[in-house]
């Protein structure tokens, strides 16, 4: 088996069949995704520090077959930081990705993917992020683009801040910074009011059903994200798609950008993007949901009179 070593940090790694190609359409190897992700760390780290991960893995690339890794394998090494969190009778090893070496770790084990919880190891109950999912039904953005407006304004009413992420797939994510008081129910439930008042105002383009064939050609306000173990895609992690598409932190100007798709940027060109810290200082300051919540009553009641 072919090797090659890399420095990330302060360690020196070995990859491991770095010419296996991951990406066939693209010619995308592993070398090339170890090599994305040693570039991009400093950028997508600060969101990934102290959370449980969930990794989607392809030994064999995208041909091939791949699989969710929740539990963290005996032979990781054991420099990878591991978070043991509850579970329905038991408990869950996950990993958690603090430094560069556990991302070019993860790339040599064709982890192409990582998805993140909402929360953090030390308060897994207790959620720092919100999250809706913007997912359209067919692979058209402009959809997208309308409900991330629509959903921008609702939440600027609660005077919520929000962030807007390109997922590297079809839709947008949009995540409100929330401060850690909050169960996992209690934000859900926030979540599923907000979405389900913004699409009642809107019927023929959104709806809050989750099985697919009650919602035609309208798009879904996903907020199952905002479950306990329950995971989103991280920032600037690449998707397992023809391409290579990275999910990508964007700002709201962006939005007005008529070459904006869900796969705008990929491995080979997120660089300038990422440099750029469209969050910058966003998610710095969660807010309590407290206050938001008696303002969803109130507009609640204004539009629906009861």
């Amino acid at each position: 088996m072919s090797t090659t070593t890399v420095r990330a940090g302060r360690r020196e790694l070995e990859v491991h069949r770095p010419e296996k190609v991951l990406f066939p359409a693209d010619g995308f190897t592993k070398a090339d995704l170890v090599e994305y992700h040693r570039a991009i760390a400093p950028h997508m780290l600060p969101h990934l520090r102290g959370r449980p991960l969930m990794l989607e893995r392809l030994p064999d690339g995208l041909d091939g077959p791949r699989f969710m890794q929740k539990e963290t394998p005996a032979s990781y090494p054991d420099w990878v930081r591991r978070a043991e969190v509850p579970k329905e009778g038991g408990t869950v090893t996950h990993t958690v990705c603090d430094d560069a070496a556990t991302l070019v770790h993860l790339a040599d084990q064709a982890c192409v993917t990582l998805h993140r919880w909402q929360s953090k190891a030390d308060r897994p109950d207790h959620p720092d992020r919100l999250v809706f999912d913007l997912d359209p039904p067919e692979d058209d953005f402009e959809p997208v683009r309308r409900a991330a407006r629509l959903l921008g304004e609702m939440l600027g009413e609660l005077r919520l801040p929000s962030v807007l992420m390109t997922t590297g797939s079809r839709g947008l994510h949009v995540v409100v910074p929330l401060v850690r008081r909050h169960a996992f129910d209690e934000v859900r439930e926030f979540a599923k009011d907000v979405a389900d008042l913004l699409a009642a105002a809107h019927p023929d383009r959104l709806t809050t059903e989750a099985r697919k064939a009650a919602r035609g050609d309208r798009l879904y306000l996903d907020v199952q994200r905002n479950g306990y173990a329950q995971t989103a895609v991280a920032p600037y992690s690449v998707r397992a798609r023809e391409g290579a598409p990275v999910a990508t932190p964007i700002d709201w100007d962006q939005l007005e950008d008529p070459g904006l798709t869900a796969r705008r940027w990929n491995i080979t060109d997120v660089a300038d993007q990422a440099a750029a810290d469209p969050w910058e200082g966003a998610l710095r300051r969660g807010r309590a949901l407290g206050p938001a919540r008696r303002r969803l009553d109130r507009l609640r009641l204004d539009r629906t009179g009861g």
